[in-house]
This record gives C-alpha cells, structure tokens and sequence, in this order.
C-alpha cells in the first residue's frame, strides 16, 4: 500500500477526530480509511489511537507518528509529479473486476488496447458475476452494469448499456409474438436473478411504461439466459452486446421495435476520488473514452449485420 496515501489519511483522522469525517474528508470509503490506518498501525509496530464509541485520540506514538508523517507530507509536496515535466511512462499492476459478459463482448479488447499503449503495466482481471469488495478481495477498479447502485459506493458513469427483448423462432412460433410491451405479461419471460416477477422498463412514444414480467426460469447469470432463450425457453432481456450476433444469424429474433428498453449505465466503482493512482486515472479515462463510443455495444456494432425484428 502507498505509505504517503496512507499518511494522508492518518493525518486527517488525526486532526478531524473521527474515522468518519475523514472519510467524508478525503471522499473515501469508510472501509478504506480503516484499512489506511492499520496499515500505518502496522509500520508503525504501535497503536495510534486510543477509541472509545464517542472519540477518538492520539496515543503517544500516534503524536511522535503525526509529527513525523506531517513531514514527510510536507516533502513529498515538494516533489513534482511526472506528468508535470510531460512524463508519460505509467507503471505497475491494476485489478479489474467484471461480469463474464461484458468481459467478453469488449472489456478485455479495451485492457489489451490500453496494454499496447502502456507496456510497463499489467491488469488482474476478475470475472464474476458476484459484486466484490474493493477493499477486502483489494480490487482497484469494479466495472458493473445497473442503474441502482448501492448508496455510498463511489462510482463513475463511464457509459451506456443498451439492451433488446427477444426470443427464438421456436418459442414464437409455439407462443405467438408480443405486439406491444404490455403483452410481455402473458408470456414466459426469462429473469435476472431471482424468482417472481421482475418489472421491465421500455420507452415508446408518448412516455415510457414499465411491464411486470415473470416466468419459470431466473438465474443470476445472463449468459444462462442467453442460452436458455436459444433453446426456445422464452423471452429474453440482453445487453444488445450479447444477443447481436444470434439476431443477426436468426437463431433469435428481436421483439417491439418500437419499444426501446431503459438503457443501463455502466459504472467504474473505485475506494477513492482522492490520492488515485496515476495509473488508475488513466484507466478509468481510458475506459471512459472506449465505453462513451456508443457504436461499441449497439447492436449493429462492426461485425454485426444489425437486428432483424419479427414482422409485424
């Protein structure tokens, strides 16, 4: 861990009083700090804190630390960064967290890219569909698709995920083919998950409506459903990304083309918006400028021969 991050950190428990405060400080995850100052606990070989449930206060080694660590606070902002005498060499080891799918579609295309430019960098990537805990698995950067993120995570939009409802010619022909949104309701509908009914979101004109959808298969794993639709289980809803190219061959068929499902976002999920690492900032710009290409996940991305719908 960087000494000089964590001595910023200690400094500002010590002169905020509360673990929380610097957090909110430094716009950093409560976590985070807590594992910054043990870090500085364990250089230290000492306590630094005496705690209580109402304060928080220096023990005798945590004043001869502070002294110390303001110090080498105050040196270290003597020392210009590389990026100010136009250095663009960046150096060192970024773990990835994201799902399977997105990985596949483009993730790993855009680290490969930003490797090339990069040579002196390497990238852990982590492919799961469980969200991970930046701080304890020590995931720098979590790529996750959702609109509805858990409060107090610090994250940045990077992007925009679209997604289509479709089905395979099998199932339409045995079930007959939704006209409008509202006929979801009465068909097997594949969800992400979990079991029950799940309320899909669509913007038409006019406004936008969402539909309570349910069916006799839920997984946590959307590929499962890909998969499960080709074999005429039912109706799916994809990132565009995933079933472009079985649309495209005719093995699924894009439904309600007049209805565009709620777009999703794609968001960096990171433990600080301060003291990042040059080569995390980078990254995330990177990535920022590979995901706000719109053409990367659309459907009719390069590769693709676009999305035929069922006739109307």
């Amino acid at each position: 861990m960087d000494r000089i991050r964590a001595a910023q950190v200690f400094v500002a428990i010590a002169e905020r009083g509360s673990l929380t405060k610097a957090a909110e400080l430094l716009d950093m995850s409560r976590a985070m700090v807590t594992r910054h100052l043990a870090e500085m606990e364990s250089w230290a070989g000492a306590r630094l804190f005496h705690r209580s449930t109402r304060r928080i206060g220096l023990t005798a080694a945590g004043e001869a630390t502070l002294a110390r660590c303001r110090e080498m606070l105050a040196l270290a902002e003597q020392v210009p960064s590389a990026g100010e005498h136009g250095g663009s060499t960046l150096r060192g080891i970024l773990r990835i967290a994201c799902a399977p799918s997105l990985a596949q579609a483009t993730l790993a295309t855009a680290v490969a890219r930003f490797l090339q430019r990069h040579p002196e960098t390497a990238v852990v990537l982590q492919v799961d569909y469980q969200a991970v805990n930046l701080v304890g698995e020590r995931i720098d950067l979590a790529i996750r698709i959702t609109n509805h993120l858990e409060p107090g995570l610090i994250a940045r939009r990077i992007g925009d995920c679209p997604s289509v409802v479709c089905a395979s010619p099998d199932y339409l022909r045995r079930h007959g083919t939704p006209r409008r949104a509202e006929d979801l309701a009465e068909h097997n509908c594949l969800t992400y998950a979990y079991f029950g009914r799940s309320l899909w979101h669509f913007r038409r004109a006019g406004g936008t409506v969402g539909v309570p959808v349910g069916g006799n298969l839920s997984a946590n794993d959307s590929l499962v459903l890909l998969h499960a639709a080709l074999a005429g289980a039912g109706i799916v809803m994809q990132p565009a990304y995933s079933a472009a190219p079985w649309i495209a061959s005719g093995e699924l068929v894009a439904l309600l083309p007049g209805e565009t499902p709620q777009l999703l976002g794609i968001h960096a999920l990171y433990a600080s918006r301060e003291y990042q690492p040059a080569l995390l900032r980078a990254m995330l710009d990177h990535l920022a400028k590979w995901f706000g290409d719109d053409s990367r996940l659309a459907a009719d991305a390069p590769g693709r021969t676009g999305l035929p719908h069922a006739p109307g």
